[in-house]
């Protein structure tokens, strides 16, 4: 598996995505083709049912193609066995989704060791990092805590810091403040770009939210299964 890193943290190239609906296909994705560079955050909007959250599972590698390529450093994740395909998420890859899937029978801090859990990697610099980052986060007092002694923005602060804490090349967020009142889902968008800024990792993020995506550095509009730059 050779990765080649010339500055484009993803390429697409012709993806295409069907669905069955009884006896109709419907064409969810045709002929995406898209590169994001390093460092480069990129918002993704549409109306629901248009194939956003698709686009984001078929660049993770948590779903196939029905055609074309996602190349993330130069490695065609679709060439790799499952196997493989999981080891290059979890070294190179964060999530955030709308709902936070902690675990509940974990604290803050364990539930964001996990992605090095399931490296079998946790000695004390993945221990500081976690501390480091649910510090950046605002939650240094809520270490000990498990999600139910948490709210639901603190949650979402937790599953954020649980995706940088392996210092991933880049981000995927699904509608990441998408189930958090309006206040709280400004403080949490301020705080993946602030992240983003100082780390320099890729983002790529799903929204809704128009005014969210226009803090990024580029708006995407995915309709009628085409991806399309948009301009406001």
């Amino acid at each position: 598996m050779t990765e080649n890193r010339d500055g484009k943290e993803i390429r697409c190239i012709a993806l295409q995505k069907s669905f069955m609906q009884g006896r109709e296909c419907l064409q969810i994705l045709n002929n995406i083709d898209l590169e994001i560079r390093k460092g480069q955050s990129v918002a993704i909007l549409g109306s629901s049912g248009s194939g956003k959250t698709t686009l984001l599972q078929l660049l993770a590698g948590l779903d196939r193609p029905d055609g074309g390529v996602v190349s993330i450093h130069g490695v065609d994740i679709h060439r790799l066995s499952e196997t493989q395909r999981c080891s290059f998420r979890n070294l190179h890859m964060g999530f955030v989704f709308q709902f936070h899937h902690l675990l509940h029978d974990f604290s803050a801090l364990e539930n964001v060791l996990m992605p090095w859990k399931i490296r079998r990697q946790v000695g004390k610099t993945e221990m500081d990092r976690a501390i480091y980052l649910l510090e950046q986060v605002g939650l240094t007092h809520r270490l000990k805590h498990r999600p139910a002694q948490l709210s639901g923005g603190e949650r979402q602060r937790v599953a954020v810091a649980r995706a940088l804490v392996t210092e991933p090349d880049f981000v995927l967020a699904d509608e990441p403040t998408g189930n958090l009142d309006q206040k709280m889902a400004h403080n949490v968008q301020d705080l993946i770009l602030d992240l983003q800024k100082n780390m320099g990792f890729s983002l790529m993020v799903v929204t809704h939210d128009e005014l969210f995506a226009n803090r990024l550095d580029r708006v995407l509009l995915l309709e009628n299964a085409r991806l399309i730059e948009h301009y406001g």
